[in-house]
């Protein structure tokens, strides 16, 4: 079987989209992932996007999302703005796109200066929902990591984030407290880490382990996770630039019901095709 994709990167973000909008094969199974997601035997990638055509009529097209483990996660936010400039390559006149995703309902702006924004939907801090074992929902929870207790922010953003406060990212312990935290009891799915230095009230520094992958230099969710956590200790503004290894994006939440906007930029690295 051969597969047409595109290599893209969202602020760093490896991402590779397969568009299965005119095609009928099932995505790759669990060790082909684990294959295409090492750079030194396939294409690498931190998460892939498999593109199919959407249930519903008004929908531009459906995605699924899986992580170089092999895994299939909930959802990504700079992929779906690499989704959004695949089709507005492929539709010069459109430019706002609806997406069915396994988090619900997405909807994608092309700017006229390149970036893509996102509406990645309502956060999410039920417990139950995210999920995490919590007697109650709170602001921010007490977490037992390594001996010690971690005051840290709870949330979905149609997948679970755990957000930490730091005073510098560069020293934060990215690589030891995140896989701790990723795998904790509290999170019976596996939970993304964020380490959030906060800059001022419209500006964070912020690393991410991500679930399934490690840290990468961007997590579009994790970003939207760490504002909206800041937002709710009122330590934010309703529009943060978050700085991440592999660059910038913003995110604007007005709180209450309303829901967050991510934009970034989406960038073609290479295209080309696999034979699995």
């Amino acid at each position: 079987m051969r597969l047409r994709y595109l290599k893209m990167h969202g602020t760093g973000n490896q991402i590779l989209i397969i568009d299965q909008r005119h095609e009928d094969h099932a995505p790759p199974s669990t060790e082909q992932l684990r294959k295409l997601g090492d750079a030194s035997i396939g294409p690498g990638f931190d998460q892939l996007m498999w593109v199919t055509p959407a249930r519903d009529a008004t929908m531009a097209a459906s995605y699924r999302v899986f992580n170089a483990d092999g895994s299939e996660v909930e959802q990504c936010g700079n992929g779906v703005r690499c989704v959004a400039w695949m089709l507005a390559r492929n539709e010069k006149n459109e430019r706002v796109f609806r997406l069915e995703s396994p988090a619900g309902p997405i909807e994608a702006r092309v700017l006229t200066d390149g970036r893509v924004a996102v509406n990645m939907g309502q956060p999410e801090f039920h417990p139950a929902r995210i999920p995490f074992v919590a007697d109650g929902q709170s602001d921010q929870y007490s977490l037992e990591v390594d001996g010690s207790a971690l005051d840290v922010s709870v949330l979905s953003m149609g997948n679970p984030h755990c957000v930490l406060r730091v005073a510098d990212v560069n020293d934060a312990p990215v690589a030891k407290l995140g896989p701790l935290i990723e795998h904790h009891r509290r999170f019976p799915a596996g939970t993304n880490v964020g380490f959030m230095a906060i800059d001022d009230k419209a500006s964070i520094d912020l690393r991410v382990h991500e679930r399934g992958v490690g840290e990468t230099p961007a997590c579009g969710t994790g970003a939207c996770a760490a504002v909206v956590a800041g937002q709710r200790l009122g330590q934010l503004d309703d529009e943060v630039a978050v700085h991440l290894p592999g660059g910038q994006l913003v995110v604007s939440w007005r709180g209450a019901a309303g829901s967050v906007w991510l934009t970034g930029e989406a960038e073609l690295i290479s295209e080309g095709t696999i034979d699995l």
